[in-house]
């Protein structure tokens, strides 16, 4: 690993620990020609499948873009970024275990859909709206139906 000081070739580990709840590894490194210090990170490199999208182009999966559209759906919402990232790992994660080398984004969409439909309903019905192309007020009433909670007995729950 090179010294991102002074750019000498040769540094040596000091400490090694998880990083990131064992998902990473955690370096502390020391220069043997200019003595700093400073820290590395180790991640396994997955790689996710190519997005087809709707006009048939492809292209690599980006998390910024999805990250990007689920920032705008919660915009203003009570959402922590902890729960936007743990969204994103299980979209990632499911994505993944299709073990395809390309996804149409549609796949994508619906992942992310059926995430925001657990962690918040006014951006499940925000990002449905624009997602699904939402022509007129019916479309807007029927996702919101999907979200409500259902009548018992005449009351609701």
């Amino acid at each position: 690993m090179r010294c991102p000081f002074c750019d000498h070739p040769d540094t040596q580990v000091i400490e090694t620990r998880e990083a990131d709840d064992g998902d990473a590894m955690r370096r502390r490194r020391r220069c043997v020609h200019c003595d700093k210090r400073f820290t590395t990170y180790e991640r396994v490199e997955l790689s996710l499948p190519s997005v087809v999208k709707k006009n048939g182009m492809r292209a690599d999966y980006d998390r910024r873009k999805l990250r990007a559209s689920l920032a705008l759906a919660l915009r203003k919402r009570p959402v922590t970024s902890e729960a936007v990232d743990a969204t994103i790992g299980r979209i990632e994660e499911k994505l993944l275990a299709l073990g395809a080398r390309e996804v149409p984004s549609e796949r994508i969409g619906e992942l992310v859909m059926r995430e925001l439909k657990k962690i918040d309903k006014i951006a499940y019905v925000r990002f449905a709206s624009v997602y699904r192309e939402f022509g007129d007020v019916d479309e807007f009433a029927s996702a919101i139906e999907e979200v409500q909670p259902k009548a018992v007995k005449g009351r609701k729950k």
